[in-house]
């Protein structure tokens, strides 16, 4: 595609060789969260990547490029972030970018609708460079809101081309190409001016930077930056120049000079940040002032919904509400489809056993491929398969809809003062669909000991492997029936779990942040976007391909060989009993002492690979026939477990060990890779098995 990595400080910087890679030009995507900004990216290169409505989705650089009148151009979408003084990773990896980088030309994305907010970001970029291009998306939305943006003036304010675009729409990407390609340094771009104190020894620096720098960095930004004199920014500068930027002799003996003209600002120079803060500030509300036009009461309708929404007297229920409406739906839904499904691979299953009949396959191996390998995959595929299905499109219609970053503010002072960090309400979230993801989805969280807080809880929640397990238990041992009533309440029933899980990750952060990861909790910018309206068709692909298919394709590719090493467990015999009829009798006192017993003890440990399997094993070891037998109703299956002595007290401990128990194996891949640490993926996995081994005995021990 014609880019080249290349290391800047901590970050990887994307720059183009127009001479060897045939791209042009190197245009970068900057911009707030939640502006559209990924949208942008997708419609320009028509590359397919996830743009949902939270804060902190973008993450890790994505390139592309596109064609335009014959000619090729590069285009970067680096992360969101709110300002270049960076508060997170992100934001840090989007400031060296735009600082260091070397595109050719910067596209700032903003709002139409939160344009003077949006404008903070464009303002501190343009004392960069003036090499920019304002791209104000959600022109639409902005307009059935009453919002007009005068992009013309706003152009004539800035100096630099201004796009009117509505990317969801299609509308300005062509307008947007334009801009890009026929793009030329402007003679004049806006400069913020500060209060004189400032503007004097700005310019007291400016003299030497320039000559000093040579073009490899902005005077006046190089000088503003030392006058604030954050150590973040200035270490990013002095590793892109190679050289400690204040002890240079040129300069050195300049800096202590202006920093006593400084001196008479009421605070002294530590007052020099809040300056320079303010002043960006102020000028964005004079620009917005001269370019916005608003109805009367403009966002009053939203502001009362996000307080309804947001209030503690009422947010938390109507999130419990959603959460219950959400597995009444897939409880009642996944039923049909799931009998539909078995009964499709017991047939396919009996084709398969008579292909390899009449291919004179040894009974062994065929007994092991159709009893063990088949019959697990259908197992496993057939209860997944139908509750994703369900879920996971509803799940994302609240993604794109912009409820989630509520449901995430709600929680935000919980997480807080169990001494994490409140961006780990929107990790936890992503843990529903899979715990792995949640565990990438980590890296939004800037602290190091936040982020390994947020690592180490992640499974606590269920993830969509567990709902199955969850859903089955209920509905045979807990809320029996199947009328509505029945669903209804069984929805209740998973929403508690799922509360429950909810309640352990603040429970775990809080002892982690109390012991061995103590420190003080920080303060994330959780942004509360605007509404808007889902394109279903869009939501329905997106979570069946992305989610679904994908969350569905592991957990197949785990069932298989699983299914073939338990059949092998239960049918290799070690001093006349099976290796599986052995093990369980081995965990059975301890399975017993937790509420369960040794079978079900022995279903986790050999559902590492997938908890998709647990039941299976279950069933397996129950029928003692060393093949999996299939059910055709919860209520056969429940015969057999009750025929093992199962009680409800049983089921409830198994379900909450189903929530609280070591996480599959793909999850403690990700956490070794996420942590580089074998010791803190030892931790991930023995805390929420203790946790969920102390709480069964006491249930065990209460009720039992």
């Amino acid at each position: 595609m014609g880019l080249t990595l290349r290391s800047v400080g901590k970050n990887a910087a994307v720059t183009g060789e127009a001479g060897g890679t045939g791209c042009c030009r190197v245009a970068a995507l900057a911009g707030n969260p939640n502006v559209g900004k990924s949208t942008v990216f997708n419609g320009l290169t028509g590359l397919r990547q996830h743009t949902g409505n939270w804060s902190g989705k973008t993450v890790l650089t994505a390139a592309g490029s596109f064609e335009y009148r014959g000619k090729s151009y590069a285009l970067v979408d680096i992360p969101g972030a709110y300002s270049l003084r960076a508060g997170s990773a992100e934001e840090e990896a989007a400031r060296d970018f735009i600082t260091f980088g070397g595109a050719d030309v910067i596209v700032v994305v903003c709002d139409a609708g939160a344009l003077e907010r949006n404008l903070n970001l464009a303002l501190q970029i343009l004392e960069v460079t003036p090499n920019v291009i304002l791209a104000v998306n959600l022109m639409d939305e902005a307009k059935k809101r009453g919002i007009t943006v005068d992009t013309q003036e706003l152009s004539r304010i800035l100096g630099i081309p201004v796009v009117p675009m509505a990317a969801r729409r299609g509308r300005g990407l062509e307008e947007l190409k334009r801009a890009i390609a026929d793009f030329t340094p402007p003679e004049y771009a806006y400069t913020v001016k500060y209060s004189p104190e400032v503007e004097e020894a700005a310019n007291r620096l400016e003299m030497v930077l320039e000559n000093l720098l040579d073009g490899a960095l902005n005077p006046r930004f190089t000088a503003l930056r030392l006058l604030e004199n954050e150590p973040g920014m200035l270490s990013a500068i002095d590793a892109h120049l190679g050289f400690e930027l204040k002890k240079h002799p040129l300069l050195a003996p300049l800096l202590d000079p202006v920093r006593g003209v400084l001196e008479t600002f009421p605070e002294g120079i530590g007052n020099v940040s809040n300056t320079l803060i303010e002043g960006v500030y102020r000028a964005c509300e004079s620009i917005a002032e001269r370019c916005v036009r608003g109805p009367a009461g403009y966002g009053e309708r939203q502001l009362r919904i996000d307080r309804f929404l947001t209030r503690r007297s009422t947010g938390l229920p109507v999130m419990a509400a959603l959460l219950a409406v959400l597995f009444f739906i897939t409880v009642k839904g996944a039923n049909a489809p799931s009998d539909a499904l078995y009964a499709l691979f017991e047939k396919s299953g009996a084709l398969l056993s008579k292909a390899l009949a009449a291919l004179c396959v040894p009974a062994p191996v065929h007994d092991a491929l159709v009893y063990g390998v088949w019959r697990v995959l259908g197992y496993v595929v057939s209860v997944m398969l139908p509750p994703m299905a369900i879920f996971f499109p509803l799940f994302t219609v609240l993604e794109d809809l912009g409820y989630l970053p509520r449901a995430a503010f709600n929680l935000d002072s919980g997480f807080r003062k169990a001494g994490a960090c409140g961006k780990q309400c929107l990790t936890m979230a992503m843990g529903f669909g899979c715990n792995a993801a949640g565990v990438v989805g980590c890296r939004i969280i800037d602290s190091k000991r936040e982020r390994l807080i947020a690592v180490l809880t992640n499974s606590l929640v269920p993830c969509n492997g567990r709902f199955p397990i969850l859903i089955a238990l209920i509905t045979m041992f807990l809320v029996t029936g199947s009328g509505a009533g029945s669903a209804v309440l069984a929805a209740l029933a998973l929403t508690g779990f799922v509360i429950g899980g909810v309640a352990a990750t603040l429970a775990a952060s809080r002892l982690l942040s109390r012991t061995i990861l103590k420190g003080q909790p920080s303060s994330p910018t959780l942004e509360l976007p605007p509404f808007r309206t889902p394109k279903v068709g869009e939501v329905v692909v997106r979570s069946l391909l992305d989610r679904t298919v994908f969350v569905l394709g592991r957990a197949a590719a785990v069932a298989a060989p699983a299914g073939l090493l338990i059949w092998l467990a239960a049918n290799v015999s070690i001093g006349g009993q099976s290796v599986l009829r052995a093990v369980t009798g081995f965990f059975d006192p301890l399975g017993r002492f937790l509420g369960m017993d040794g079978v079900i003890l022995t279903a986790f440990i050999l559902g590492l690979p997938a908890n998709e399997t647990v039941v299976p094993i279950i069933i397996m070891a129950y029928a003692a026939t060393g093949t999996f037998q299939g059910y055709e109703s919860p209520d056969a299956l429940r015969l057999l477990l009750t025929q093992n002595g199962w009680t409800a007290v049983t089921a409830v401990c198994t379900a909450v060990f189903t929530i609280l128990h070591w996480p599959c194996t793909t999850t403690l891949l990700t956490i070794k890779k996420e942590t580089g640490s074998l010791k803190w993926t030892l931790l991930a996995a023995a805390l929420p098995a203790a946790m969920g081994a102390v709480l069964c005995a006491l249930i065990a021990h209460i009720f039992g």
